[in-house]
């Protein structure tokens, strides 16, 4: 885990998103139970209520659960509804834009896919 945030967004959710790489990644997997709040403030170093509020939206998106008395933990199923959800995100982000322009520029099908593998050649390299 890093212990550095940028300003460009919000620290709260810049805590969401290391809970939510750490599945994704199978860091933690479905049964696991998540740090703390009071282990992320502690190593983090920030205010338990920006800590809170990440979490719980974690909880309140059924990512985690609470156990009273003994933590949170990676609910069954986390894992696919954020690997979904970041899908779609990308389509939104990237794959939707990139269609508009190819269609502006007489960009085919196939000439996009062929710059995919292209690119994906290269980074490999």
């Amino acid at each position: 885990m890093s212990r550095q945030f940028n300003n460009n967004k919000p620290i709260f959710i810049q805590v969401r998103e290391i809970i939510e790489d750490q599945i994704v990644n199978d860091q933690l997997r479905e049964g696991d139970q998540a740090p703390s709040t009071t282990q992320l403030v502690n190593f983090y170093k920030i205010n338990h209520a920006t800590v809170s509020k990440g979490v719980n939206q974690l909880v309140d998106e059924e990512i985690l659960y609470k156990k009273r008395g003994v933590g949170m933990f990676v609910a069954h199923g986390a894992k696919e509804k954020l690997v979904q959800k970041r899908k779609d995100t990308f389509i939104d982000n990237y794959i939707i834009g990139l269609v508009q322009e190819a269609d502006k520029l007489g960009i085919s099908e196939k000439e996009i896919m062929a710059l995919i593998k292209k690119v994906k050649g290269s980074e490999l390299k």
